[in-house]
Order: C-alpha cells, then sequence, then structure tokens
C-alpha cells in the first residue's frame, strides 16, 4: 500500500496514495490507533479523507495530541507511551514503546474490493511479524492452550451444541491479542464488527496473518510492559464491567428441563433440605407461553410473582431465559411493535426475514439501532414487575435454525447472485439488512445491541437494583454490560481441563465475569467428575451447575454419597470466599483485571508458568492448581518465584515452598490444590445457605507473613448504590518485628465487632500490641482485634 501524502494534526495524523489511506491516532497513554483503508478508493466517496467511524467496542474515543515529523520514506509519530514509524512506501509500520523497545511490527498490508450483488466483498489483510520466541495470549472465547501460537481461528459468532476441545468458532468473538516476549507485553485489538480469520504464525511460523471480510483494518495498537499493563488499557478503550450483585457470585442451578413451577420449587427445596448453598435458580425457554418472550405459560406457571417471592424468602433469586427471536404470530405484543415500527431485519429484497428457533416461525429485532434496543428495553418494566432478578441473554450469536422464507427465486442474468443468502452455521443470510447495515457486518456485535438493551431495560425498571445479564455471545465491550459463561460444554474431564484456559482467555480480553456449565451442559458425569469440576469452578467469578433436557440430572445430590458430602463442603468453601471474590469484582470494575489470572500475569517472564495453562491465580495471592484427571490424586503444579504457603482447601495450611519450581501436590477427593503467596492476605468469612449483603459480620484474614504485606476488602450493601467501604492492609516483617497497619475509605458502618487475623509463618510472640488477644493456631499465629483497629505490632 504506497502512501504519497501526509496530513498532520494535533490529534491525528493522516497518509494516503492512489488507493489507499492511514490515519494515525492516540486515544489513550500507552495506545496508538492505527487505521488502515488499503482499497478506500474503492470503498469510500470521500478518499482520502476516511468517514467518521462508529465503533460497537471502543468507549474511550479521546483524541490526546501526538506529534510526527517526516525523514524520506519514513514517518515517525510519537505519543504518551508509545511511538511509532511507518514507511510510505509500503504503509508498513514498527511500534515502539517509552524505553524504545520494539514491540512489534507489520509486514504488510494489503485489500482489494471484488465488486459484486447483493454487496462488494472486501478482503482486508495485515501481516505481522511474529518472532520466535513469542507467546500470543487473549484471543477472548478461543480453545486451546494458553498460549495460541500455531492456531488458527475464526471470528464469527456461532451456536455450537456441544463444543469440544477443537471447537471454532464458538459464541463469542473478541479480535484481541497480548504478545508477550522476554517479559515484556504488547496488545493489539482489530476493532472489526465484520467475519475475520486469524492464523497465529501457523502457516508461516513467523508471521500473524489477519484477515477481514470488511473494508478497513482498523487496529489498536497497546504498550506494556507488563501483562496487567496491556488488559487495564484494553478494558479502558472498551470498557470496564460494572460490579455484579452480591447474589450473583453464589451458587447457581439450572436445568434446560424444570417444565413448570413445581420444578422449581422442588429444586429449590432439593437444596435447602440438603444444606446446600444456592442464591440462584435460572428458568429455562419451558416457562414461556408458546416460546413467545417476555410471556409466562400460565398453565404451567400459574402464579410468577408468587413463585418469586417465595424463593426470595429462602434467599433465591430467580433469572429467567430470553432469546433475540420474536415469534411472529399476530396479536402477539411484541411481534406486532416489531414488526409495525419496522424493527426486524429484512432480506435483502425488502421482505422481514422469517426463520425457526424454538418457535416455527420468528422475526428477528435489529439490535445495531440504538431506538431498536431502547424499545427491547422497555419490555422488561412489566416482566420485571414478577420479581425475577436478572436476565439470562441466549440464543444471540443470533441462532437461527432455519431461514424460513429464503427468495431464492430471485435471479440475475439467469443465476442466484454471488452471495445472496448465503448462511454460514445456523444463524442469519450475510446479506441480511440490519438497517443501513448487512449482516456479514453486524453478526458479531448482535448480542452487544441486545445485551446493552437489556442492561438499560433492567436499570430503568429498578433503579435501585444492580442488572445482572448472562450472556452467551458477545463482541468486544460485551463486559460492560453481562457475565460470559462458555456455552454447551460437555460432562467429559477433557472440558474440565480446557474450561481454565478458556476463562483465561476470556479474562485477559476484558471478561472479568465468567463461568463454565458445571459439570458440563450435555452428555453423563459421574460423582468424581461433579466434585472436580465444583472444585475448580469454586474460583470461577460464576458458579453454575446446568443440565440439558434429555441428560441425566446434575443437581449435587443425584450422585449420592460421598459426592453430596464433597459438594456441600465445596459450596460451603465458596461462601467463605466471597469477601475476596467480591473485592476483586469490585478491583475489576477500576482496572479491568480479571478473578481468575494466568500465571504469566505475575510471573511473564517465567516460561514454565505461560506454560501451566491448567492452573490459575485467583487474584494475585492464591494460587489454584485443581484436579483436572480421572482417577488422580496428586498432580504436578508449577509455582512463580517467590514463597508458597501450600493451603489446600482454604484450610489446612501446610509447609512453605520455594516458587520457580515445580512441586508434587497432593489431592485427593476431598481436596483442590491451593497455595497463599508470601505477603498476601486474603480475606474470609462465614459459611451461610445464601448471600445478605456484603457487609460482613464475620470476618478472618489470612496472611502470609513477609517483608511487604497487602490486602483489600470491599464492602457495601450487596445489591444497589449505597454506601461502601474500601479497607487496605499494609506492613509486613522487619527483623524481629511484624507490623500491620489497616486503612479505610468510605462511610458505610461496620456491622462486625471484631476481626480475626491469622498470621501464617509466625507461630510465637513475645508481645503483641493492637490485638485484644492472641495464641497459636496450626502453626500461625491468630489475633482477635476490634473490627476499628488501625495497628498492629507483633514483638517475635
Amino acid at each position: 500500500m504506497r502512501l504519497e501524502q501526509l496530513f498532520s494534526g494535533p490529534t491525528s495524523v493522516t497518509l494516503w496514495g492512489p488507493r489507499g489511506a492511514v490515519q494515525i491516532q492516540h486515544p489513550a497513554p500507552g495506545v496508538l490507533r492505527v487505521r488502515h483503508a488499503p482499497s478506500a478508493s474503492d470503498s469510500t466517496f470521500t478518499h482520502p479523507r476516511l468517514p467518521a467511524k462508529q465503533s460497537f467496542a471502543v468507549v474511550g474515543h479521546g483524541g490526546h495530541a501526538l506529534t510526527a515529523r517526516r525523514n524520506g520514506d519514513t514517518v515517525h509519530v510519537s505519543a504518551d507511551g508509545v511511538a511509532l514509524a511507518l514507511s510510505m512506501e509500503s504503509g508498513t509500520w514498527t511500534f515502539h514503546d517509552s524505553e524504545g523497545r520494539l514491540l512489534a511490527s507489520s509486514r504488510s498490508v494489503a485489500g482489494e474490493p471484488t465488486p459484486d450483488y447483493p454487496v462488494v466483498r472486501y478482503r482486508s489483510r495485515l501481516a505481522l511479524h511474529a518472532p520466535e520466541d513469542e507467546a500470543y495470549l487473549g484471543f477472548g472465547e478461543k480453545v486451546g492452550p494458553l498460549d495460541k501460537r500455531g492456531l488458527r481461528f475464526t471470528f464469527w459468532n456461532t451456536d455450537v451444541m456441544p463444543h469440544h476441545p477443537d471447537t471454532d468458532p464458538l459464541y463469542t468473538s473478541i479480535p484481541f491479542f497480548i504478545g508477550l516476549r522476554q517479559g515484556v507485553a504488547w496488545g493489539l485489538f482489530l476493532d472489526e464488527s465484520w467475519r475475520s480469520e486469524v492464523d497465529v504464525a501457523l502457516t508461516d511460523p513467523q508471521t500473524i496473518h489477519w484477515e477481514s471480510h470488511g473494508p478497513e483494518l482498523d487496529c489498536y495498537l497497546i504498550a506494556g510492559p507488563a501483562p496487567a499493563d496491556v488488559v487495564k488499557r484494553y478494558v479502558a478503550l472498551t470498557g470496564r464491567p460494572p460490579l455484579p450483585p452480591l447474589w450473583s457470585l453464589g451458587a447457581q442451578q439450572s436445568r434446560w428441563g424444570y417444565e413448570n413451577e413445581a420444578d422449581i420449587r422442588g429444586v429449590i427445596q432439593g437444596y435447602r433440605e440438603r444444606d446446600l448453598p444456592l442464591d440462584c435458580v435460572y428458568l429455562d425457554i419451558d416457562y414461556q407461553d408458546g416460546y413467545k418472550v417476555f410471556t409466562f405459560d400460565r398453565a404451567r406457571f400459574p402464579d410468577p410473582k408468587g413463585l418469586a417471592r417465595d424463593a426470595a424468602q429462602m434467599g433465591v433469586k430467580l433469572v429467567p431465559l430470553v432469546g433475540p427471536a420474536v415469534r411472529a404470530e399476530p396479536g402477539y405484543s411484541v411481534y406486532e411493535q416489531a414488526r409495525e415500527k419496522d424493527y426486524v431485519v429484512r432480506f435483502d429484497r425488502g421482505e422481514v426475514l422469517m426463520g425457526e428457533v424454538w418457535p416455527t416461525t420468528v422475526v428477528f429485532p435489529d439490535f445495531s439501532r440504538e431506538e431498536v434496543q431502547r424499545w427491547w428495553g422497555s419490555q422488561l418494566q412489566s416482566f420485571s414487575e414478577t420479581g425475577i432478578a436478572g436476565i439470562w441473554n441466549d440464543m444471540n450469536e443470533p441462532a437461527c435454525f432455519t431461514v424460513r422464507n429464503d427468495p431464492d427465486s430471485f435471479t440475475v442474468q439467469g443465476r442466484r447472485p454471488n452471495g445472496s443468502g448465503r448462511v454460514e452455521g445456523p444463524t442469519l443470510p450475510y446479506d441480511a439488512r440490519h438497517g443501513t447495515r448487512r449482516h456479514l457486518e453486524v453478526h458479531n456485535v448482535y448480542a452487544l445491541g441486545m445485551g446493552k438493551a437489556v442492561w438499560e431495560g433492567l436499570k430503568q425498571a429498578a433503579p435501585d437494583k444492580r442488572p445482572f445479564i448472562l450472556t452467551r455471545a458477545g463482541f468486544a465491550g460485551i463486559q460492560r454490560y453481562a457475565a460470559m459463561w462458555t456455552g454447551d460444554n460437555s460432562s467429559h474431564w477433557t472440558q474440565l481441563e480446557s474450561s481454565i484456559p478458556m476463562l483465561l482467555g476470556l479474562g485477559l480480553s476484558g471478561v472479568a465475569f465468567t463461568g463454565v456449565d458445571i459439570p458440563g451442559f450435555v452428555g453423563r458425569a459421574n460423582g468424581e467428575l461433579l466434585v472436580r469440576w465444583m472444585q475448580a469452578g469454586m474460583f470461577y467469578p460464576l458458579m453454575r451447575n446446568h443440565s440439558a433436557k434429555g441428560t441425566p440430572r446434575k443437581e449435587p445430590w443425584r450422585f449420592g454419597e460421598p459426592y453430596l458430602t464433597l459438594a456441600r463442603e465445596t459450596l460451603r468453601r465458596r461462601y467463605r470466599l466471597l469477601p475476596a471474590l467480591y473485592s476483586l469484582m469490585q478491583e475489576a470494575t477500576e482496572t479491568g483485571l480479571p478473578v481468575m489470572r494466568p500465571l504469566s500475569m505475575h510471573a511473564p517472564a517465567e516460561g514454565d508458568a505461560l506454560r501451566a495453562y491448567d492452573q490459575f491465580l485467583f487474584g494475585p495471592d492464591l494460587l489454584v492448581a485443581p484436579i483436572v484427571r480421572p482417577g488422580h490424586s496428586r498432580r504436578l503444579a508449577y509455582l512463580p518465584a517467590g514463597k508458597w504457603l501450600s493451603f489446600p482447601n482454604l484450610d489446612r495450611p501446610g509447609q512453605v515452598h520455594d516458587g520457580g519450581g515445580y512441586v508434587i501436590a497432593e489431592g485427593p477427593l476431598d481436596t483442590v490444590p491451593v497455595w497463599l503467596r508470601a505477603g498476601g492476605a486474603v480475606p474470609f468469612t462465614q459459611p451461610a445457605l445464601h448471600t445478605t449483603d456484603a457487609n460482613w459480620k464475620a470476618l478472618t484474614w489470612h496472611i502470609h507473613a513477609a517483608a511487604q504485606v497487602t490486602g483489600r476488602l470491599y464492602e457495601d450493601e450487596g445489591e444497589g448504590h449505597g454506601d461502601f467501604r474500601l479497607t487496605r492492609l499494609s506492613g509486613g516483617l522487619d527483623g524481629d518485628t511484624f507490623r500491620l497497619e489497616r486503612r479505610a475509605e468510605g462511610t458505610l458502618p461496620l456491622a462486625r465487632e471484631g476481626e480475626v487475623i491469622r498470621i501464617h509463618g509466625l507461630a510465637a510472640a513475645k508481645s503483641v500490641t493492637g490485638a485484644r488477644s492472641h495464641r497459636a493456631v496450626d502453626g500461625a499465629l491468630e489475633l482477635e482485634v476490634g473490627a476499628g483497629w488501625d495497628r498492629i505490632e507483633v514483638r517475635l
């Protein structure tokens, strides 16, 4: 792509040639936007000026100052923390950070349109140099190990049931990755909603090839140097997640097959009779009247308000499934409104597109338009009055089993136009019309628009509560509206193991609130798989048991003993962990950092940390290595540099291990291997049958003594927008003295009279000041302090 002209302004640089153009902007510190339009002369009416672009994903559009200078064939652009050198001859570039390190370089940029009917076909291609020692992480919801080098992916949201460890594409498309080499990270986000494909150094081991079906390649280049820095900057661009209600972090139960009100009441009673914690039950499609969204079948669910009220009295919230497909039934108000207001997707020839999902004939709202989003959200006003607590967005790729009224008789010169009516997967045709756009462009953001619609609708319907939405599909930025689960998995051990890198990839791609169906949606699980999956799921942000109609029931008691007892113990540990989990979720709202983190996020220079794809960090301080193979009672685990206290099940402190190497972890069926980082401080509470609020009545800090100790606790009402309190601990060992300070901000009154601080690594003390009492417990020093304590000093 030869460039001949240059225009430099205070906030953007534009270069153009006979066919293509490049625009460079600086949206945020450490970030450059390089908007390639390799076929601008054909794809726009304003070449060389690029038209304004609506981004579905990016919310941080701010234009910051940059400088540009030309030196012969090369244009040098510099900004806060980043620099770019671009060749006028080829349109290729190199990307550097503030230290002058070369982070990335492009090898070629190309694109050409192919005139066709009904739409022009575009192929825009970008090639990036892939150094042989560089790893590539992220890419959203994708299969494979943590490092995706040597794999190829398609970004086209697809309804797959069931999916397998090598299935691609899946339900969500997030075209973002992190490059990691010699401990230094950088990121690339391709802000294109069009269908695209990426070859991650598979065909050519030295090159990443990315091809989009759109006319542009809009790239955001993000500097590190740490992986966490890249994630923070990416999430600042695409939107930070909101704080979810506390109850959504409790145990959840679902099944496609709870067919009536008695089933819902029965499963809640089944949990309570067996002393199993539970906070949420989902209503799958069987609750609907003829599969019509926003309705209840009054024969099977005669009293939705009463059901929600009775469930709430037992501490359980109800979350119904809502799909985007609207039954085309005359007299049905949602359908009549959509048709009257012209809010639906159409064929290229203008007919309303009708498909088949659960109803035999449906229409699809056009969620690419804001007026349609507002209309859809308004439907939630009366629906929420039944007492439902959240919404489960499903089938929102969008899934369409069959296009029913395809006008396939239309021909041009005796043949059907190339691409007319083409469908990839169970969805809508490429050329379907969404207002002024084609489905090929907006397919991947369909669920994003629906998520926004439901989020805004729930806020309006219940302004005093935080919305909760669970979604199957999404695009970059979906974290602004919804939690995400990985879709219709199977009850296989390989899926338990593969769930970890899938969730880590989503977390690295900005989606902090994630989960996986436990113990697999389809197929047959046994008791061992249930327990092992629950032990891993104890640390998933979203912990949901789910299963499919036509498969054995998978509620914890279905597997008998000893599995029921082990499941109960695991759920109780989950509820003990809620102060730490809730605090990490609140941290995500400020930084974008996920709850589940790959070891390489905090140990980027350690190659073995990168390869430990079946382990993860829960926040910065807990390392979890679940047993993910059948019949195994021990496993090899990698511990990054530092010291780690063996802390299996969060309640059995053992020996301290030196990091930077491997250990053999014991993991009998009742145990999940966990370690506490030296210097880490993690808050726990007492187990309960359900959540109430996040102003903890009982609190115990577990601290692994080191020279530097840090801890963090966020508390509030658990739902709503009232007062809060953020507590930070700091201190550490200094010779023969251990000091700890507590600082708090916020106005939330304390709900407890005291706290317990258990310091691992200290067993005996000559004296303690600032505590009510102290004693030795399980090789640790346990202190009882008043709720308002501010400083503790231990003489050893």
